[in-house]
């Protein structure tokens, strides 16, 4: 990413996405964003899509590394109905102390960190036992799908903002120890086959499911 970041993509974004949030992403938001509770922290907030979608919670720190993204977001900022501040730290490297937040969303952004695994990690470590991780993606498919993704993948990534349409994002969510609570795989309406099929999770840290399951 350039200093300056993605800016052609960060001015069509928008655009790209309106058919799908008027006709599934929208509403897919709106009912995993209710969950949220509590100290939110969202990951990679692009242009500011979920802050309209927050509601029921204490505040919301919306973390996005890139400029040019950073810039609309903040121009949407008057959409939101709750406190909300705005932090330029990639995933990878959070900063945030330890069990900082009740909540962490990522919508549509797990596909293009650059480490995965890292910023999971990370998420796992911001938040507070019992808390909860809220996920929207696209991920990589099965079989002859897969395959493609695996070959278009260097391009698309040139042109998308280093989305990555061949990750596996589930395996990496529970290989960073969180645990699916609630877990839907779907392929929605007129999207193009190569970012399907797509997965919302609702996932605990591990330690806080077991420690639930002792005192039950």
């Amino acid at each position: 990413m350039s200093a300056n970041g993605h800016r052609l993509f960060a001015a069509v974004y928008d655009r790209l996405n309106a058919q799908a949030e008027r006709t599934w992403l929208g509403s897919r938001r709106a009912s995993l964003i209710a969950q949220a509770s509590g100290e939110v922290l969202e990951i990679g907030a692009g242009t500011g899509a979920n802050l309209g979608h927050y509601r029921d919670v204490t505040r919301v720190v919306v973390a996005e590394p890139d400029p040019a993204m950073r810039a609309r977001l903040v121009r949407h900022l008057g959409g939101a109905t709750v406190p909300v501040e705005v932090s330029d730290v990639p995933a990878e490297r959070l900063g945030f102390p330890d069990a900082s937040f009740d909540t962490v969303v990522a919508t549509l952004v797990l596909c293009s960190v650059a480490d995965p695994d890292a910023a999971l990690a990370e998420m796992r470590r911001v938040l507070r036992p019992g808390g909860r991780l809220l996920v929207l993606e696209h991920v990589r498919g099965e079989g002859r799908r897969a395959r493609w993704q695996d070959r278009v993948t260097p391009l698309w990534r040139r042109v998308g903002a280093g989305c990555h349409p061949n990750r596996d994002t589930r395996s990496a969510i529970v290989r960073a120890g969180f645990h699916p609570e609630h877990e839907e795989r779907f392929e929605p309406p007129r999207v193009p086959a190569i970012i399907c099929p797509f997965v919302e999770i609702v996932g605990r840290p591990e330690q806080s499911v077991a420690t639930r399951q002792t005192i039950s």
